[in-house]
């Protein structure tokens, strides 16, 4: 049980983290190599986004 829920914590995380990738300002190939790294590496990924990742109106990848 403690799995699942684990799980769904890291699934609310990388859905957020995507759809502020995606609503970034960004290039297109910036955001494509993100959402990549969230969903090939979910926790890591996402706590890579977290520290250095693109946020919502700001270019910064």
């Amino acid at each position: 049980m403690e799995y699942g829920i684990f799980g769904l914590l890291v699934l609310v995380a990388d859905v957020y983290a995507i759809i502020n990738i995606i609503s970034s300002r960004a290039s297109v190939g910036a955001k494509v190599l993100w959402t990549l790294l969230v969903l090939v590496l979910p926790v890591v990924g996402f706590i890579i986004w977290f520290f250095a990742g693109p946020r919502g109106n700001a270019a910064t990848a």
